[in-house]
């Protein structure tokens, strides 16, 4: 009896951890987030953000203000001064700057240096654990105070629409402006403008 409650047990945890298919779902399917596929909408896409991050990565660097000193500039690249005041409101801020940010890391070659901002109090908490004693001091060096940066990124993302009643084809005009502000002048040192414009029989919901 008891061999039957132990079997009885087993088949159910497997029963449990299985999964159940309907039989009505089909294969993934891997796409190149660069390219446009079948059914896009007249919102912001994957292939819109990987191609002006890679617009913006080179005008930046072709700065010689940003890219070409003798001293390589402190810059700050999130999404805490980027706005977005366009139509597609559920586009992530961060998939755009975190993305420019790894492509400049890689292409800079040491030519930018990037601030962790939004790592300050992270930091912080390791700098006050090194200076009371509970831990020592690394093994990179010991600073008197964190990196200050030189330039931050800012912009805004807009947009214009309209919509043709008589079929349904949605249009949307889409303009990202991105400049990189000097953090003791309130210079702007650079900025670029990216701009495109789809247009759809828009029945592609975002989320």
């Amino acid at each position: 009896m008891k061999q039957i409650y132990l079997a009885g047990l087993v088949a159910l945890a497997i029963t449990g951890c299985s999964s159940t298919s309907t039989g009505k779902a089909k294969n993934t399917i891997y796409t190149d987030p660069s390219v446009e596929v079948a059914g896009s909408g007249v919102g912001i896409e994957s292939q819109d953000i990987v191609g002006v991050t890679k617009k913006m990565m080179k005008d930046m660097l072709a700065n010689p203000m940003i890219a070409g000193r003798k001293h390589a500039p402190r810059v700050i690249v999130d999404s805490q001064y980027i706005t977005n005041e366009s139509s597609s409101r559920t586009v992530n801020k961060n998939l755009l700057t975190d993305r420019l940010r790894v492509e400049l890391t890689r292409e800079a070659a040491g030519q930018m240096i990037f601030v962790g901002r939004e790592y300050a109090a992270m930091v912080e908490k390791e700098r006050e654990l090194k200076r009371a004693g509970v831990t020592d001091a690394g093994t990179i060096r010991t600073t008197q105070a964190t990196a200050g940066a030189d330039y931050r990124l800012v912009g805004r993302i807009s947009s214009l629409d309209s919509l043709k009643t008589s079929n349904q084809v949605a249009s949307r005009y889409h303009q990202i402006v991105f400049e990189m502000v000097d953090l003791e002048l309130g210079t702007i040192v650079w900025n670029g403008i990216y701009e495109f414009k789809k247009v759809a029989k828009d029945d592609v919901v975002y989320y």
